[in-house]
């Protein structure tokens, strides 16, 4: 039989080892805990959407991944008409109109789901086809108050915080804010979103091309330089608001979206986050076009070269190709597998156990087998995550694999111990046995494990 060459397609090659999807398990873990310590709700949504829902918003088809079955029946036109989504903010939308008269307003949310996008794969800059993506939304019902887009400031801080990944800063702009920005400095609507596109990619740029590029809009020079300065120079929060009110004074919109900026700064500190963990920066644009009011990106201050780690913001309509209703919300997403990915190579990862199961119970001898079994019951029964060795090896052979696999307590028992209604405790870190009743089993292993973590 000729053999198949085992290789991974581009851009759906992120395969972990064990111990790589533990962390990457613990990362989950983590981000779902913070989530639902602000009472968000889980939400999950098929991997397949219709093609008309996928690309109601504009979304560029090229982009999107449709379904086919490699030996279908031509008469299957059900499966011709899906295609697998590209984020999941488009499904949440379908979700909501399908659901808003069984969902309780402000519908708070949650997602964590692998999403597919045909865009070019780098995998050195953690841009996969296939990816994780990890959401979370508040969503009103006619109306959602500023606060919403202040306490998502203490969601992101909660979850970073608990990754223990070194200091971030959650970055704050107002779109209305750099609409009237733009609107003083006399550029178009037409070329406005253009203008957005470009000021967004800005820090990825060198000064001297953002500006050549805004010029090539056909802006003055002297306007594009402006521009310029407003989005690179950087200070303190208080001092950007404090800057930003004389174009406020020169603008009706500029004034309404700094307003809402200084509104938002002032309950983010309410909801206790760090003037050093987040502040206004007039650098961040984010150029979708459907962000109305707060957008946010978070970056680490030691790694600024991963860049935005996580984004989003305030939206006035989620759902009006769906529905009538008019459905505010402000939201943002973290690209987890990118996020891992550019995580593991700076070494920013904390390492875990090798293996979810703490105790490995070695199989000696044969005739033994029910005693063994029963020892693992008891363990199991007890919350003790434990394996039992099931292959007939040599003792050595168990516990070089208990080793390998990173198990903390290794149990063993023959003749000699069965005889005395005992077991050893064996600790494979330090390779110190104890011998212990059957009676004291679950006792003296919990007090092991606990040991093993002070």
């Amino acid at each position: 039989m000729e053999k198949v060459r085992p290789a991974l397609l581009k851009g759906f090659d992120q395969e972990f080892l064990p111990g790589e999807q533990l962390q990457f398990n613990a990362l989950v873990d983590s981000i779902r805990a913070s989530f639902e310590l602000f009472g968000f709700l889980p939400i999950e949504t098929p991997s397949a959407e219709r093609r008309e829902i996928l690309t109601s918003k504009g979304a560029m088809e090229k982009e999107i991944y449709a379904i086919t079955r490699l030996a279908g029946d031509p008469g299957d036109t059900d499966a011709a008409r899906g295609a697998l989504h590209f984020d999941l903010t488009v499904p949440l939308a379908r979700y909501v109109a399908m659901r808003e008269h069984a969902l309780a307003f402000p519908f708070r949310r949650y997602q964590i789901q692998r999403v597919w996008r045909g865009e070019n794969p780098q995998a050195n800059k953690g841009r996969f086809r296939e990816f994780y993506q990890c959401d979370i939304d508040i969503i009103g019902k006619g109306e959602l108050g500023y606060l919403a887009e202040a306490e998502i400031p203490s969601v992101i801080y909660m979850v970073f915080s608990g990754m223990q990944i070194g200091d971030f800063r959650i970055r704050l702009n107002n779109r209305k804010l750099l609409k009237g920005l733009l609107q003083h400095f006399k550029v178009s609507e037409e070329i406005a979103p253009e203008a957005f596109r470009i000021m967004d990619k800005a820090e990825k740029e060198t000064h001297e091309k953002t500006r050549a590029d805004l010029q090539a809009l056909g802006l003055p020079e002297a306007t594009a330089a402006q521009i310029l300065k407003l989005i690179v120079e950087k200070s303190s929060t208080d001092e950007t608001l404090d800057k930003l009110s004389f174009y406020a004074d020169k603008n009706e919109l500029a004034a309404q979206g700094l307003k809402e900026l200084d509104q938002v700064v002032k309950a983010i500190r309410l909801f206790e986050v760090p003037d050093s963990a987040f502040g206004v920066d007039l650098g961040v644009v984010r150029g979708l076009d459907y962000y109305t009011g707060t957008i946010y990106e978070t970056t680490l201050v030691a790694h600024p070269e991963l860049g935005s780690i996580c984004s989003g913001g305030r939206y006035d309509d989620l759902a009006s190709y769906f529905t009538n209703t008019r459905l505010p919300g402000v939201g943002i997403s973290i690209g987890l597998s990118r996020l891992f990915s550019r995580m593991k190579d700076a070494g920013l990862l904390k390492p875990l156990e090798k293996t979810p199961a703490e105790v490995l119970v070695t199989t000696m001898d044969a005739k033994y087998l029910a005693r063994y079994i029963g020892l693992a019951n008891e363990l199991r029964r007890a919350g003790v995550n434990t394996e039992l060795y099931l292959e007939g090896a040599r003792l050595g052979k168990q516990l070089e694999y208990a080793s390998k696999k990173g198990f903390r307590l290794a149990l063993i028992a023959g003749e000699s111990e069965f005889a005395k209604d005992a077991v050893q405790i064996k600790n494979l870190r330090t390779q110190i046995p104890i011998e212990v009743t059957l009676g004291r089993l679950v006792e003296a292993v919990r007090a092991a494990l606990l040991e093993g973590r002070t």
